[in-house]
């Protein structure tokens, strides 16, 4: 399970994660809220990354896609704290747009490669 494709994945969420730390880097510079939201940012974030690696060692395919579905829910969930970011107005949308983005299409392959997986 090894395939190009994988691996693009795996450092796609690996410099995802590193976005998503520098980010959360600045948030934790104010106390109160911004700081809780980074700490769930941070952890959901680098989460999805972190899943996908553990994936490739898998040790079956029950357990390949186990890890997948967990960086898929991760995904979400990051998502969800980018989403949350906006909507408060700590951070405009113009600044968090690429980030966005990119968890957008994360996801997106996250969902194509358990449903190929489950085909097989």
């Amino acid at each position: 399970m090894k395939d190009k494709p994988v691996r693009d994945i795996c450092e796609r969420t690996f410099r995802f994660a590193a976005r998503i730390v520098k980010l959360c880097q600045t948030l934790d510079e104010t106390r109160g809220v911004n700081r809780t939201l980074a700490n769930q940012l941070l952890r959901a974030g680098t989460s999805i990354g972190a899943n996908v690696e553990e994936a490739q060692g898998g040790q079956s395919r029950a357990d390949f896609l186990s890890k997948y579905a967990i960086a898929r829910k991760e995904a979400r969930e990051t998502q969800y704290w980018l989403r949350l970011l906006v909507e408060t107005q700590i951070l405009p949308k113009e600044k968090l747009a690429d980030l966005m983005d990119e968890s957008d299409q994360i996801l997106a392959i996250l969902t194509t490669i358990i449903k190929k997986t489950k085909e097989k």
